[in-house]
């Protein structure tokens, strides 16, 4: 197989998103806007990735290489610094905007398999949207052949009616694309040195050059303003909740239920409306979560557990069997297996000491709480203790034992098993 490497641009500051915040580094269901790029170009095959920063964010990227783009000098600009990166390179350059979260690894496939398959010096791919707005047109010949691109601000009416856009995607032979680059002019309305530019000058000069057209055109829709990031959301949401249900999860009202990129959910696990479930999180088989849930990074839930209405629960492990079910805040916890957390729990694990980690509560298995208990972390409940309701727990409490009696605590240790006898096995 001939190599391949990518070039992802994300060195514009997106001024349309009106943000501090580079428009590439805008959230986006638990990555980066550029990563989803990233992550479509990995799991195409792609064997070299470069991005393409500004200098304020050049290191910001880590495990990948880094080019630099000083100016913002256009897009050919930016493609033309990550040269130095891919000396030597003699495969085919994948050309990637940092700001298509929604593409996907089989688009770039077909398009590399396209570009291939005419043995083109260049392919760009190309899409139909509802609405061409100000995207580049795609120019054909009078044999349907790829003549040029032709930016919006550039274009004749004739070119304008045109409805075959530019995505700002391509694929390039390496050896034929650097020159290229090197001859761009900034002969247009914007003063810039335009990437697109490269295929007419590629065609000029009697190489082949094919388009291929993007099945989904929502697939390929830049961001630009926060509207158009919203949108790409709910796409990627549905994208995300069709594959966990695809592979056995119930999710009772997908489009109300977010779930981020990067959790892992097994088979028969119920996920109720208004939940969110953020990335770094595991759920195992069995578990109901929500409605109305919100489980964070770090959260790992046990087979036949419950995480249920108006819950948080954060870098904590829900034991197997183990509940909590309505009304808790569960942070940097431990809780057993068949444990029950009840209604207004809260593990108060902030100890405004800065510097030091946030504190950890370890709750036993078989723990019976109250409501409104507040475990004052680093505290440890053993194996079949029980709190009393409305307690604050300042003080480690043995297995077996009856703890709290607000409004300070009182342990009645063994009380558990003087009154209801050691559970079989113990």
């Amino acid at each position: 197989m001939e190599e391949l490497a990518a070039v992802v641009m994300a060195a514009g500051l997106g001024t349309r998103m009106k943000s501090a915040t580079p428009k590439h580094l805008h959230p986006l269901l638990g990555r980066r806007l550029v990563d989803w790029v990233i992550a479509a170009a990995r799991e195409a095959g792609v064997d070299r990735i470069v991005v393409v920063a500004s200098p304020d964010t050049r290191d910001l990227y880590d495990g990948l290489e880094v080019a630099v783009q000083e100016r913002p000098l256009g897009t050919g600009d930016a493609v033309r610094a990550a040269r130095s990166a891919l000396e030597g390179f003699a495969g085919d350059v994948l050309v990637l905007n940092g700001d298509v979260p929604a593409l996907t690894a089989e688009t770039l496939r077909t398009l590399v398999a396209t570009h291939r398959g005419a043995g083109a010096a260049g392919t760009v791919l190309s899409f139909r949207p509802a609405d061409v707005r100000a995207y580049g047109r795609i120019v054909r010949d009078a044999d349907g052949r790829l003549a040029r691109i032709v930016e919006a601000r550039d274009a004749s009416p004739e070119e304008l009616a045109v409805d075959e856009v530019n995505s700002g995607i391509y694929v390039f032979r390496a050896a034929l694309l650097w020159p290229a680059l090197e001859r761009l002019e900034s002969h247009n309305a914007q003063g810039e040195l335009y990437v697109t530019d490269t295929l007419g000058l590629l065609v000029a000069d009697g190489e082949p050059c094919a388009a291929h057209v993007a099945a989904d055109p929502l697939e390929v829709e830049g961001i630009n303003t926060r509207v158009e990031l919203a949108a790409a959301a709910a796409k990627l949401r549905d994208r995300i909740n069709e594959a966990h249900m695809l592979a056995g999860v119930t999710i009772v009202d997908p489009t109300s239920t977010w779930i981020e990129a990067g959790v892992e959910i097994e088979p028969d696990v119920t996920v109720h409306p208004f939940t969110v479930i953020r990335g770094g999180v595991r759920i195992a088989s069995g578990v109901d979560v929500g409605p109305f849930a919100y489980v964070r990074p770090g959260t790992v839930v046990g087979e036949a557990a419950k995480v249920g209405t108006f819950v948080e629960v954060k870098n904590s492990v829900i034991g197997a069997g183990a509940k909590v079910p309505h009304l808790s805040y569960i942070g940097d916890a431990e809780i057993g297996e068949g444990t029950n957390i009840g209604a207004g729990g809260i593990t108060a694990n902030f100890k405004h000491q800065r510097g030091l980690p946030k504190a950890r509560t370890t709750i036993g298995k078989n723990v019976r709480t109250g409501i409104n208990n507040v475990f004052d972390a680093p505290v440890e409940i053993g194996d079949d203790a029980w709190i009393a309701p409305g307690a604050v727990i300042t003080d480690d409490v043995p297995a077996g034992s009856l703890a709290g009696f607000a409004p300070r605590q009182l342990t009645k240790e063994g009380w558990v098993y003087e009154k209801h006898g050691k559970p079989d096995g113990d």
